[in-house]
């Protein structure tokens, strides 16, 4: 990728010391030119490849990016403070899911025959868009940005990729692994890109679809910038993300598995657990299991291995978070974690104890705005009704997760939430066998599954009048 110097650094600081651990120049607007010459050029080729052609080369990105595993994943740590325990199992996981994607793509992107009598013959081909730009978060800086990047390649697209500024050596490291696979030019290409510049790639009309994953008021940007030009769009945005714990539900189950789920990464995720709804027959002791099992976590360095817990992205979201359990106890909500316990949480860092609070109701915004970060509401309810319309309160619908034996009562409370993703005995998980999806404030479109295929693709039709 060319830069001129003479253009804006990007600075990444990491959270662990808040030092300067990558500076890159933004790309000018003779760089984004070129960039978007390159890969039209490429895709006119790329097209005409075949389906087989592209999983072989597409695998061997795959492989090629896994043999960087080690060094990937201290770069994860020192960019969004991951403790290093755990940064490997992105790239395990990002892996799986692109070779899923890969393997679908023959099914996913098959002609599909339309009933034809002796006359007349007609079928319906899927077609690549064009150029796809995917605009990707730092909280699962692989994941996120694989869910379109490898769907778009096997299609026949090109892809552009800005990744956040918080962590560029990902998109650094994605085209490591194209160039070792022997991808032609153009095919994948990155740029590290300020907010403006963002919108100018958009506003340009040389792009066929955007793909971006980020904060609702990011996605209403990026909504704007298409405003007009009849792209395609996928956003996937915020969450606020309920489970519900019946009162059948394997308790010591239920504990292990939301509490993991509020607090992995530290609460730094889209999908992440935000507030928890308990049978009040079980609501006392779910609450005492999950301060016990908190308790055991370790806040520090994400480079030690024994870190179970490390820093927030930076001290401004930490402080965010800070704020909002502030203000939910002086509204009357009660702590079961002392911050004392977590030496390194101290105001204006990057390091927050985790929290518990209960006694909240949905007039607090703990409940109902997004924290993403290690703190979690718990609330007691009376019935599966009650907490239906609770879960339901929320403008964010991207997954929701019920704890019971009962797969029926799992089922009936499932089809009554307003959600993309409904999780029994489990939370903040991706199958990429599964649509990728969210309702109201938590995006438009889809990524993964064959479904995923489709937004990447247009439907061609042929119509053959064979006999005249």
């Amino acid at each position: 990728m060319l830069l001129n110097t003479d253009e804006d650094l990007q600075i990444t600081r990491t959270p662990i010391d808040n030092s300067i651990y990558v500076e890159r120049v933004l790309a000018n607007s003779q760089n984004i030119s070129q960039t978007l010459k390159l890969a039209k050029s490429a895709q006119l080729k790329w097209k005409k490849t075949t389906l087989n052609q592209r999983k072989k080369m597409c695998l061997a990105m795959v492989n090629a990016f896994i043999e960087n595993s080690d060094e990937i994943a201290l770069q994860l740590s020192y960019m969004m403070g991951r403790p290093i325990k755990y940064a490997l199992s992105e790239v395990s996981g990002m892996a799986q899911r692109a070779r899923h994607m890969i393997n679908i793509a023959k099914d996913s992107l098959k002609t599909i025959k339309v009933a034809s009598n002796k006359n007349i013959t007609t079928y319906i081909k899927r077609e690549p868009l064009g150029i796809v730009f995917v605009i990707a978060p730092w909280n699962y800086p692989y994941l996120t940005a694989i869910n379109s990047i490898i769907p778009a390649i096997m299609a026949g697209n090109t892809v552009i990729l800005k990744h956040s500024a918080q962590t560029p050596l990902c998109a650094e490291q994605f085209e490591k692994a194209f160039e070792q696979a022997n991808f032609p030019k153009g095919v994948f290409q990155y740029l590290h890109l300020s907010h403006g510049n963002t919108e100018v790639i958009i506003k340009q009309n040389q792009v066929d679809y955007v793909s971006f994953t980020g904060s609702v008021a990011g996605g209403k940007a990026i909504e704007n910038a298409c405003n007009g030009h009849f792209m395609g769009l996928g956003l996937e945005l915020g969450g606020k993300d309920p489970a519900y714990v019946c009162d059948d539900a394997d308790l010591k189950h239920a504990v292990e598995t939301c509490i993991d789920g509020a607090f992995f990464n530290s609460g730094q995720s889209c999908c992440g657990i935000e507030r928890i709804y308990v049978a009040e027959q079980i609501f006392d002791e779910f609450v005492k299991q999950a301060t016990e099992l908190v308790n055991q976590y370790k806040l520090g360095s994400p480079l030690d291995v024994d870190t179970t817990l490390g820093p927030m992205v930076n001290s401004k979201p930490a402080d965010f978070v800070r704020e909002q359990i502030h203000h939910a106890v002086i509204a009357g909500a009660k702590t079961h974690l002392n911050p004392k316990d977590f030496p390194l949480d101290q105001e204006g860092s990057a390091y927050l104890a985790p929290q518990i609070l209960t006694n909240v109701d949905h007039s607090m915004d703990i409940m109902t705005k997004e924290s993403f970060g290690p703190v979690v509401g718990i609330m007691k309810v009376r019935s599966d009704k009650q907490a239906i319309e609770l879960m339901n309160d929320s403008e964010f619908g991207l997954t929701a997760s019920v704890f019971t034996k009962d797969t029926d009562r799992a089922i009936t409370i499932g089809e009554q939430l307003e959600t993309g993703t409904f999780f029994m005995n489990r939370c903040d998980y991706l199958d990429p066998a599964l649509a990728w999806t969210g309702v109201k404030n938590s995006g438009r479109g889809c990524t993964l599954s064959s479904l995923g295929y489709s937004a990447l693709t247009r439907p061609k039709s042929f119509h053959l009048k064979t006999k005249i």
